[in-house]
Parts: C-alpha cells; sequence; structure tokens
C-alpha cells in the first residue's frame, strides 16, 4: 500500500512533536506503516535523551529520520536568560510566543537539587501578596511547554548535578490548567520513554480549587494547599477571588475527603504576613482547622517585593507561631527563602523584563 503524501494527522508540513500526546505519535507511526515500537523510540529521543533534531535519532533508519523530518520537527523551547542568585539559586527566563514569558527556578539545598516550574503565564488567581498574581492571566501553557521546562533545564545542568523534585508553584495556579499538567506530569513519570522522576518527588500546589482536588489524586504526586489564612474574612482580604468561589469551609471540606493512602499527608502552606496572618490566635486557629487532616504544615515568611503593602513577621513572631503549632501536635517546617535578591523566591515571579 503507498503512503499518502499528506496524513491525516498532521495540520501542517511540520507539526511539532513534543506537542504531541504518546497516543498522537503511535497514531502517526501506525499511518507511516512502521513497527509499533518505533513510537516508543521516538519518545524516548525526546524526552530521555531530550534530542533536538530528528537526525539524532540513531536507532532509525536514513530513510525513516528524512520521512519523518518531512512531516514533523523537533521544535524545543529557545535557550533561557539565566539569573543567578548569591545563594546559588537560578532562575530562567523563557521567552514564548507574542512577547509573552515565563520563569522557572532551580533551588539548590544540598544534596537535594528542586526545580520550580509554572504552568500560566501570569495567574488566573489574585492573591493580593503574590506578584505572579498582578499579572493577571495571559494564558495557560500547554503540557510541552511545562515539560519543556525541566527539559531544558536538565540541559543547564553541570556534571554532576541532578534534579531531585520538581514543583509546580510557579507562576500560574496548576489546577486552573489541570489537562496539560496532568498530561505533563504524565510525561515527566513514564518509565517506559518518559523522563522517569518518581511520583513522590513532584509537588503540586494549589490556592485551593477545592473540586478539582480529586482530579490529581490518582497522579500519585504530592498536594500542597496554599492556605495563608485562619478565619474566612481574613481569606477574603488575602485571596479574595479564589475565596470567593471556594470559601475555606468549603476547601477544608475537601481537604478532609482527598484520598490519601496511610503514609501520606497533604501539606498546608502558609504565607506569614506581619499584622494580618501571624498572630498567636492565628495559630490556635489554624490548629482547631486542620484537626484530624492528615497533614504537615510549611510555613514561608512572607518574600517582600517592590511596591507590595506586606512586610515580612519578625523573626521573634516567626518562631513563635511555629512553636504554637508545634505544641498542636503538628509537624511545621520553615521554608528557606532562596533567590530574594533576584526575585526568585515564592512569591515573587513575574518580574519580568519586556
Amino acid at each position: 500500500m503507498s503512503l499518502p503524501q499528506t496524513l491525516p494527522i498532521v495540520n501542517d508540513s511540520h507539526q511539532n512533536l513534543l506537542a504531541m500526546t504518546s497516543i498522537e505519535i503511535s497514531n502517526l507511526v501506525a499511518q507511516l506503516e512502521w513497527p509499533a515500537f518505533r513510537a516508543k523510540q521516538i519518545l524516548q529521543w525526546l524526552y530521555q535523551h531530550r534530542a533536538k533534531k530528528i537526525s539524532l535519532m540513531s536507532n532509525l533508519s536514513k530513510k525513516d529520520r528524512e520521512r519523518l523530518q518531512s512531516i514533523s520537527m523537533i521544535d524545543r523551547a529557545k535557550a533561557p536568560t539565566v539569573v543567578n542568585s548569591q545563594d546559588g539559586t537560578r532562575k530562567l527566563l523563557f521567552s514564548l510566543e507574542n512577547g509573552l514569558a515565563i520563569e522557572s527556578v532551580l533551588i539548590p539545598d544540598d544534596p537535594r537539587l528542586t526545580l520550580c516550574i509554572s504552568t500560566q503565564v501570569g495567574c488566573t488567581v489574585d492573591c493580593s501578596f503574590c506578584l505572579t498574581g498582578q499579572m493577571g492571566l495571559k494564558r495557560n501553557l500547554k503540557a510541552h511547554e511545562i515539560v519543556e521546562q525541566v527539559l531544558t533545564a536538565q540541559d543547564l545542568l553541570a556534571e554532576g548535578e541532578r534534579i531531585t523534585s520538581l514543583v509546580f508553584m510557579g507562576m500560574g495556579e496548576p489546577l486552573a490548567n489541570v489537562d496539560a499538567v496532568t498530561e505533563a506530569v504524565t510525561r515527566l513519570t513514564n518509565t517506559q520513554w518518559g523522563l522517569g522522576i518518581p511520583a513522590r518527588r513532584i509537588t503540586i500546589s494549589t490556592a485551593g480549587f477545592a473540586p478539582r482536588l480529586k482530579a490529581v489524586a490518582g497522579l500519585g504526586i504530592n498536594l500542597a494547599v496554599s492556605l495563608n489564612a485562619s478565619t474566612n474574612a481574613q481569606r477574603d482580604h488575602l485571596m479574595p477571588m479564589m475565596n470567593k468561589l471556594h470559601p475555606l469551609p468549603e476547601l477544608l471540606e475537601a481537604c478532609r475527603a482527598y484520598p490519601l493512602d496511610p503514609n501520606r499527608r497533604l501539606t498546608f502552606e502558609y504565607v506569614l504576613l506581619s499584622g494580618e496572618n501571624d498572630s498567636p490566635d492565628d495559630a490556635k486557629r489554624l490548629i482547631h482547622l486542620l484537626h484530624g487532616i492528615q497533614c504537615k504544615i510549611n510555613l514561608i515568611p512572607f518574600n517582600e517585593f517592590p511596591g507590595s503593602p506586606f512586610r515580612r513577621p519578625s523573626d521573634a513572631a516567626i518562631e513563635n507561631f511555629q512553636a504554637i503549632l508545634r505544641q498542636g501536635q503538628y509537624d511545621v517546617f520553615l521554608r528557606k527563602s532562596r533567590g530574594r535578591d533576584i526575585l526568585g523566591a515564592c512569591g515573587q515571579l513575574g518580574n519580568i523584563p519586556t
């Protein structure tokens, strides 16, 4: 049977293989009348070998590579601008089409190296203490644009460096882009042809899309919920859009219903803002709110940025807040602020030069 010159699933002369799902690549291989195992080989070159050219796929014959090149390409993201912090943190600035840009952050914490990745250009949520939220939402990232942040970061690593964990805590609200995030996690965790990153080393953070928590439960990842308030009125002030959609009682009910293995816990993130939510009474209310939930608490002292009315609490206030929560029998961790001098810390992303 002769192969038609134009394949039905190809919309233009050179479709980006990275933008295709594994099923779409399998369909492409089938229409090329190649053996089914070719799909796995192509996927391995894309994700495990981080190939930037089809010509590098050496276990495909020259004829097959030329055929594949005639209808497709590997369109990797342009090399990002790298901004280095005094503490070793590296912020990666990616330029997208139409003048848009996103940021990722490589965070060293010996022996770990964490990559914080973005899921949206800007953010759909308007948390008042977050610089990204002030951008508004420009657009959702596609699955391959999320994964490419990891591929590109790996390209930049020095010999001996290895990314040990991923956090979906960069620009954007992951659960507002849940389909692309789910597909990205599939590619990141697949051990046969993907990057093979264990799901337990991936954390997705949400500002509180209560109905969508269960949408990621089957991915096996860690879930972190940004709480940031001990009363509904407080959350109305700090996270107005999110708390209007899903008030604090609804969010906590969804957290209690979230399916957890006996040895797994939810993480609650709590940004400490001086004079806003850092009082001893706030800590005591938090103990009551989280009662009965398998969880740990990450405290994040506010990372200041120009123009923000909020301030970082004193060290004494932070330590006292943590001590009260520990007295309530919670595991409480103080998140280190890394990359603050380059606006690369939590809540500081979005100050991108245009």
